[in-house]
């Protein structure tokens, strides 16, 4: 199974059997989330995935179209809706809090599917994402390139997500810890090797839209200044600072 991205690319990962790397939701981003979720007891996750940062609300009803990554939900955990943020199968106002978490740049439509979960949702709805006009501002850029533009260019811009869901909105920078244990880019701002592995880059799905001619560049040319040094004289100071606020932000609506 394919779908269409908000870019209009197709997602070849989104409903098939790819296998990906587990997801490892950092305690620390997982605060900040809840916090935005202002201590909901019913809570809708959309794009749920195998529900990585669930862990964070009240009860919580997660919506998943992908089958494959329904299978992948770990025991314990509660049994995925089979739907699309599109279309969502709740009333008016159900929950008391929706979040989407490193989702929305992977649906059909963002504006309607941001606009069903205002309609499912009588408090805040937390949109978990990457503000494509900052992507390129990571050193990554250097090294691939290509892999940051199918990035900033699948992403929504955040006045986009922000129209769509209407009322009292707020938007902040999420600082991303020095020892992330999450799988993004921006985790290893300061680990560069982490991302020569590719099982490391392997649940960022920007990297499987460029081909191999880009990953091999990356490969080789981040190899080559870490041995020689260059990439320490430009960014060594990264591998001691506490946090990082890259692109990552939380944009949260209150009606």
């Amino acid at each position: 199974m394919t779908t269409r991205t908000h870019d209009g690319s197709v997602d070849h990962r989104a409903g098939g059997s790819v296998s990906v790397a587990p997801r490892r939701p950092d305690e620390r981003i997982a605060r900040f989330i809840a916090r935005s979720l202002g201590g909901a007891r019913s809570v809708l996750n959309v794009g749920a995935g195998t529900g990585s940062y669930e862990g964070v609300g009240g009860t919580v009803t997660a919506v998943e179209p992908s089958a494959a990554m329904r299978a992948r939900r770990p025991r314990g955990r509660s049994v995925a809706v089979d739907a699309v943020a599109e279309d969502l199968p709740f009333a008016d106002g159900e929950f008391e809090a929706a979040m989407t978490l490193f989702s929305v740049h992977q649906w059909s439509d963002v504006t309607a599917g941001l606009r069903e979960m205002r309609r499912v949702t009588r408090g805040p709805v937390t949109v978990l994402t990457c503000d494509p006009a900052r992507v390129r501002d990571f050193w990554l850029d250097a090294y691939a390139p290509d892999v940051l533009d199918t990035e900033a260019r699948r992403h929504p811009p955040v006045a986009e997500i922000a129209e769509a869901l209407g009322g009292t909105i707020s938007v902040e920078a999420v600082p991303i810890p020095l020892d992330c244990t999450d799988a993004f880019n921006e985790a290893y701002y300061g680990r560069p090797e982490m991302l020569l592995d590719p099982a490391a880059r392997q649940p960022c799905s920007a990297w499987s839209f460029v081909g191999d001619d880009a990953r091999e560049r990356f490969d080789r040319t981040l190899r080559a200044d870490l041995e020689s040094g260059v990439w320490d004289e430009r960014l060594g100071h990264l591998r001691t600072r506490p946090s990082y606020q890259g692109s990552l932000v939380v944009v949260r609506a209150v009606p």
